[in-house]
């Protein structure tokens, strides 16, 4: 692989354990600049800057190859949860000393509650953030073991809400215990953020004729009617084409639901979350997460990640510290993000992906947003093992 470090198995590193995840124990690509090897814009447009790649040592340049040689992984986020998951990964190597480190970071016995629940604990706030983010990392040590040269061939990761902080460690930005102590402090915060207001979420699908800013407006207005200050209502997720979440006051979602046709709406659904996340009603969440990214050691990722705040490839640092936090209180673009990763010239083919971790909602988010690359698309389960990975 031209000078690319043996992905190494899962190791705790001491605190930071970033042994068995890109990047581990040191720098994973310690030889790769920025411009090492061949352009990431035979993959993916525009991922790379114009004169990145300038000056870069030869020896550490590899041969241009076939854009579908590279693969692309996408970490799930809040909602993918269920109890059982992680039952099929503990077989491989590091998994059970993830857990067992998860547990010193967060207090509690990750690992049962996620194999044994109960439900209704699983699907905290509190608890299914961190749960999602090690099932999800867990499963690249499954894909690892499978095929070892998916993971040295990835050129791009993206995450959805707390996936992103996966997806960074991934990349070797991020260790694994300092993130999911920023994911625990987080979830945490978001949890009272969301029992301090009535509120909740709402999946939308619409016509193309819908116009989900008026209808957000109208909902705020009967808010106001009803005597509520300052009230939110408005769009926090893009997922696909013609499908939105709109988050806010409960009074706002259930206006929506009463007043769906007149506004376009085909189907609507209120979703089994406790708060209006990816709205200013998240702000009380803000100032801690701020701080604990503060007091952590974060680097330019190794590979091209994705940020949900703007759909564009994180830069360096400062970057990741100022979005992660941003995207607390503003909508996901996922719907964005999958054009910025998949965009490329016609003719140019598609990378195969790799959504890891529980759920498969990531692929099915993809089908409708890029069929073409969805058709390269494979899901690494972390409820079930199989014997082999297909091919």
């Amino acid at each position: 692989m031209g000078g690319r470090a043996v992905w190494a198995p899962w190791r705790l590193a001491g605190c930071s354990g970033r042994g068995g995840l890109r990047g581990a124990a040191g720098r994973r690509l310690s030889s790769r600049g920025p411009g090492d090897g061949a352009t990431l814009s035979d993959l993916l447009q525009s991922s790379v800057e114009p004169g990145e790649a300038e000056g870069a040592p030869a020896a550490a340049r590899r041969e241009r190859r076939c854009p579908r040689e590279g693969t692309v992984l996408l970490f799930p986020g809040q909602g993918s949860q269920c109890v059982g998951m992680c039952r099929g990964l503990l077989g491989y190597p590091g998994v059970r000393d993830m857990f067992r480190l998860a547990e010193k970071v967060l207090g509690y016995d990750l690992l049962a509650l996620c194999l044994e629940g109960p439900r209704d604990a699983l699907d905290r706030t509190q608890h299914c953030q961190p749960a999602v983010f090690v099932a999800s990392l867990a499963a690249v040590e499954k894909l690892n073991h499978q095929r070892p040269e998916v993971v040295e061939r990835c050129v791009a990761a993206a995450g959805y809400s707390v996936g992103e902080f996966a997806a960074l460690v991934f990349a070797g930005a991020l260790g694994f215990a300092e993130a999911l102590y920023a994911v625990k402090v987080r979830a945490e915060a978001m949890q009272k953020a969301a029992e301090a207001v009535p509120s909740g979420m709402l999946s939308v699908m619409g016509r193309p004729e819908a116009n989900y800013k008026f209808a957000c407006l109208e909902a705020r207005k009967h808010c106001e009617s009803l005597g509520i200050e300052n009230p939110v209502c408005t769009v926090s997720n893009y997922l696909f084409p013609d499908s939105r979440v709109i988050a806010g006051h409960i009074q706002a979602l259930e206006y929506l639901q009463q007043n769906a046709r007149k506004y376009y709406f085909t189907r609507t659904k209120m979703l089994p979350v406790s708060g209006a996340f990816h709205t200013r009603l998240m702000e009380p969440a803000v100032e801690p997460l701020a701080e604990v990214l503060k007091s952590i050691e974060i680097q330019k990722p190794l590979l091209c990640v994705y940020s949900n705040v703007d759909g564009q490839k994180y830069m360096h640092s400062k970057h990741i510290r100022k979005l992660l936090v941003k995207q607390v209180v503003s909508p996901v673009l996922w719907e964005q993000t999958m054009h910025s990763v998949y965009q490329r010239k016609q003719g140019t083919e598609f990378p195969y992906t790799y959504e890891v971790g529980p759920g498969n909602q990531l692929g099915a988010i993809l089908r409708k947003c890029n069929l073409k690359a969805w058709k390269q698309y494979k899901h690494v389960d972390a409820l079930e093992d199989e014997e082999a990975a297909e091919t």
